[in-house]
């Protein structure tokens, strides 16, 4: 195992945090086109979707979603619940390929699933030990045949995992490097075609990490005081994708204000646009606010030719309640901004 350790590097950027300046900036609004079946009860359960597309039948593709308390849930695309994978206190889900994967504090473990894509079932097949108590975020990613994991942590830790994809059911990975950044950590996304991992530090901001070169220190990308929208807490993050390894955006929930900041995926990483999800009066589906987790897929499904995004939604319609996930048309996102 190679080990980055970037403590002191980066704790000045940090510490030189203040209150930040508001953003005042426009935020456009889109609704929610549809909603997955409520996690029924009262607390914080539903955190973070991640989406299956199926690619011999977009119709069928599937959402699946993290209940902090019991599990793995699986949604239809039409919000219907599925399946319950009581496996444990999961926090984060993500996924490449019919291989998933969650972050468990219940057992200090990646949590792993198949997704059969003839019968549309999840099943979880094993554990494989962090090595580390209470795993926090995770994020999938694909490198050739190269399976990688990245685990992040509360105190600022990152551990990238990685497998041969042929070898993926012996729930045996390797932990690759470690990176060390400032303070609490927990979205993360891999941008496979680019080798790059952003990840979001919840009091400051976000960053990129080089998966090529070991060496490189942590770029990065935007941070709460530099008012682009971000605020505490910085949260779920995924990729648009476009049609090469250049084009394409990065969205980042701000959790507090209840909005999401766009960016471009290339370096500089140049913000594009900050938007909100309010209440769909035509359909009675509610707006969102304090989300966490989500995720987004770029390949068209029936009726969203851009793709979708899903979002937690932390009030449906009050605060830690019957908590879901919403699904907002990419195509919304994408003109209410002007993007390209």
């Amino acid at each position: 195992m190679k080990s980055t350790y970037l403590i002191a590097a980066l704790l000045p950027l940090a510490a030189c945090a203040t209150t930040p300046p508001p953003y005042t900036g426009e935020i456009a609004a889109v609704v929610p086109m549809n909603e997955t079946a409520p996690m029924n009860g009262e607390g914080d359960l539903a955190d973070d979707p991640a989406i299956w597309v199926n690619t011999a039948d977009p119709a069928s593709s599937l959402i699946l979603g993290t209940n902090k308390d019991e599990g793995v849930y699986v949604y239809a695309l039409d919000g219907g619940e599925l399946q319950e994978l009581p496996v444990g206190q999961v926090n984060n889900v993500d996924l490449r390929g019919n291989i998933a994967i969650a972050s468990n504090d219940s057992h200090n473990v990646i949590s792993w699933f198949d997704i059969n894509p003839q019968t549309l079932t999840v099943s979880h097949i094993g554990n494989s030990p962090t090595g580390k108590e209470e795993p926090y975020g995770i994020c999938a990613g694909l490198t050739g045949e190269t399976y990688r994991a990245a685990v992040t942590y509360k105190d600022g830790t990152v551990q990238l995992w990685s497998a041969t994809w042929e070898t993926v059911n012996k729930l045996t990975p390797s932990l690759d490097r470690v990176v060390k950044l400032p303070s609490k950590l927990e979205g993360c996304v891999f941008d496979d075609a680019n080798e790059r991992l952003f990840v979001g530090e919840e009091a400051f901001g976000v960053w990129a990490v080089d998966l090529k070169d070991e060496t490189a220190d942590p770029r990065v990308v935007d941070t709460i005081a530099a008012a682009n929208g971000l605020v505490e807490d910085v949260e779920g993050m995924s990729l648009w994708l476009g049609d090469d390894a250049q084009s394409g955006y990065l969205v980042v929930s701000a959790q507090e204000a209840d909005r999401y900041v766009v960016y471009d995926r290339a370096p500089p990483y140049a913000p594009r646009g900050v938007f909100s999800i309010v209440d769909n009066d035509a359909t009675g589906i509610g707006g969102v606010t304090h989300t966490d987790g989500l995720d987004i897929t770029s390949a068209p499904l029936p009726g969203l030719p851009g793709g979708l995004l899903v979002v937690q939604d932390d009030a449906n319609p009050v605060s830690e309640f019957n908590q879901n996930f919403k699904m907002v048309d990419w195509t919304a996102i994408s003109e209410a901004l002007d993007l390209d």
